[in-house]
């Protein structure tokens, strides 16, 4: 109980009165997206330069870690496109998007302040290596399999494979992470005044990111599509985590806090990037919009059993 109260109770909480002002409509229509933006553009990229910056690259780079979470995220994608395709016969583009709801997780927005609220500032480690697996790796994957499965004609496939790469190029996440790696790898020393200023902004994107969650969930509606999204949800909160715990067992030894971490990690929900990509190719948009509301739902209970299955707090 100590464990829930100290680490998932916040967190959670935070997502609760973000729900709660969605509702009421304190912020707007434009609420949602406001928050988002401020934290895509500006709170969480200060944060994960702020985090690289400052440690050396070999205590970021962790090779058992990036085996047990990268692995997790894989199978489970590749599981996704399968069940969608037994359920739903779905198209190659659908299934993509099938399967990275089921497993790209809340990592940036949840993930980070969940691992700090666990495990102090050295929590920002696992995190931003599980954030650049997933941006870098998991969602570059399935953006090439949505382009390949459209409805392009084959003359437009390398155009195709140049528009990921440019979005890919133009997050800022992205551009955070390579120049934090670029900071620490040459030792470029960050003067007072701007590591003050990084400071600041990186402790709002903890908060503001978990309020923005609930305030994006309380504009989703009833799930329609039960049997995908029930396969998706089934994949994100239970299938990944099982997996990475399997993948634990024979990846070579690490740190405590890196392979709690990776557990962690792989339970979160469903990313709200998940329906913006399903938006803007316009396949399973209800279905990974209902995911991300059912999966974290589901991941109340499913975090706080791990934070007290793994003592952490």
């Amino acid at each position: 109980m100590h464990a829930i109260l100290t680490v998932a109770f916040p967190v959670f909480a935070l997502i609760g009165i973000g729900w709660l002002g969605g509702r009421l409509r304190l912020l707007g229509e434009n609420g949602t997206a406001a928050l988002n933006g401020f934290v895509t553009w500006f709170a969480l990229p200060a944060m994960l330069f702020a985090a690289l910056a400052q440690v050396k690259l070999h205590e970021i780079v962790n090779l058992s870690f990036a085996l047990v979470f990268g692995g997790s995220m894989l199978l489970t994608y590749l599981a996704g496109m399968l069940a969608a395709r037994l359920v739903a016969r779905a198209g190659l583009a659908h299934m993509s998007l099938h399967g990275l709801a089921a497993a790209f997780g809340n990592v940036g927005y949840m993930g980070i302040p969940l691992c700090i609220a666990a495990f102090g500032p050295q929590g920002a480690l696992p995190a931003t290596l599980a954030v650049v697996l997933g941006a870098a790796g998991l969602l570059t994957l399935a953006l090439v399999v949505v382009e390949f499965g459209g409805d392009n004609p084959p003359a437009s496939r390398a155009a195709a494979l140049a528009r990921v790469a440019r979005s890919v190029g133009r997050s800022p996440i992205v551009q955070a992470v390579v120049l934090g790696m670029l900071v620490s790898a040459f030792a470029i020393p960050i003067a007072a005044p701007i590591q003050r200023f990084l400071d600041l902004l990186a402790s709002a994107a903890g908060p503001c990111a978990l309020f923005a969650i609930g305030h994006f969930l309380s504009d989703q509606g009833v799930p329609r599509e039960w049997r995908e999204v029930g396969w998706a949800t089934f994949g994100k909160v239970v299938l990944q985590p099982a997996i990475a715990l399997a993948l634990l067992m024979v990846a070579p030894p690490m740190d405590d806090m890196w392979a709690k971490s990776a557990l962690l990690l792989a339970a979160l929900p469903s990313a709200a990037n998940c329906f913006v990509l399903a938006k803007e190719y316009n396949r399973f948009v209800a279905g990974a919009s209902a995911t991300i509301l059912l999966s974290t739902i589901a991941s109340v209970f499913t975090v706080s059993a791990l934070v007290v299955v793994l003592r952490i707090g």
